[in-house]
């Protein structure tokens, strides 16, 4: 290998060093670290609307969360990418529990948050009352770089608001308002104001 090579790998190495740390998941013991369930609340005043990417944006309901990232999936080919850069698959209750998660396969792909047991540590219920894939809308530039510096294992707050999304020919993505539903359309649309990473 040539002294040109050479370098070329060892910068290469270093990249991929630097990659990893910037991406390694957040390491926790066992203990749920975001014991409260997420708060879902009526609106005080007449709703506004916003827009967004050629989107209108109407909120339906407050929402406030602290919780942890099971999962993080970008998109940036897909038709809401400009809307939604990013999705959280997050859990709470038992589901911030390493003891628990530890026996759970967790995976994202194509909008949804995917998970499998060989045998369930917690019931099937309380599994999808417990965590959800939250499509993130940012309100602003700042709040979109807090949510692009997400990883594995954070525990994130954040809040905002439940919407319905409307576009041209009749688009419509409307948030589910149950946390305990699962399936297509059991996903939180959130317009989120505020996001914090906790100290790790």
């Amino acid at each position: 290998m040539n002294f040109r090579n050479l370098l070329l790998a060892l910068a290469a190495l270093l990249a991929l060093s630097v990659w990893h740390r910037a991406h390694r998941p957040i390491p926790h013991g066992p203990g749920e670290i975001a014991p409260d369930i997420p708060v879902q609340g009526a609106l005080a005043d007449a709703p506004a609307l916003w827009r967004k990417a050629d989107y209108t944006i109407k909120p339906l309901t407050t929402f406030s969360i602290t919780a942890r990232v099971l999962s993080r999936a970008d998109y940036r080919f897909d038709h809401e990418a400009g809307l939604v850069p990013v999705d959280l698959a997050l859990g709470w209750d038992r589901m911030s529990d390493s003891a628990v998660l530890d026996k759970i396969d967790i995976s994202q792909s194509g909008r949804f948050y995917y998970w499998r047991v060989n045998e369930f540590p917690i019931p099937k219920r309380e599994i999808i009352e417990s965590s959800a894939n939250m499509h993130l809308i940012p309100a602003d530039a700042n709040v979109e770089r807090e949510i692009k510096r997400t990883r594995d294992g954070d525990i994130v707050r954040f809040d905002g608001y439940l919407v319905e999304v409307d576009g041209e020919n009749g688009y419509r993505w409307i948030s589910s308002l149950s946390r305990a539903d699962s399936g297509a359309g059991a996903c939180e649309l959130v317009w989120v104001e505020h996001f914090d990473i906790a100290p790790r």
